[in-house]
């Protein structure tokens, strides 16, 4: 689920810009967008991640999907 997440992120990352506080923004369309939210709503249940509305519990899903991914050095996505 970690790498599939990066490999759409990473697929639409161009096409979204960066907050004030560096935070990257991506905007990924339909219908990648579905898995992207069907993925992060399963993490959220896997990781027991709970926010204060659906956006920040999807939010801290995510984080916890690249945190995992980003531990596999061998993974393609972490080559340019």
């Amino acid at each position: 689920m970690a790498e599939e997440t990066r490999r759409l992120l990473r697929r639409h990352l161009g096409e979204g810009g960066q907050g004030d506080d560096g935070t990257v923004l991506v905007d990924v369309p339909y219908p990648d967008a579905a898995v992207v939210t069907a993925v992060l709503d399963v993490a959220a249940e896997c990781f027991c991640e709970r926010g204060g509305s659906v956006e920040e519990t999807r939010q801290a899903a995510l984080e916890a999907l690249l945190q995992l991914a980003g531990f596999d050095e061998e993974s393609q996505l972490n080559r340019g």
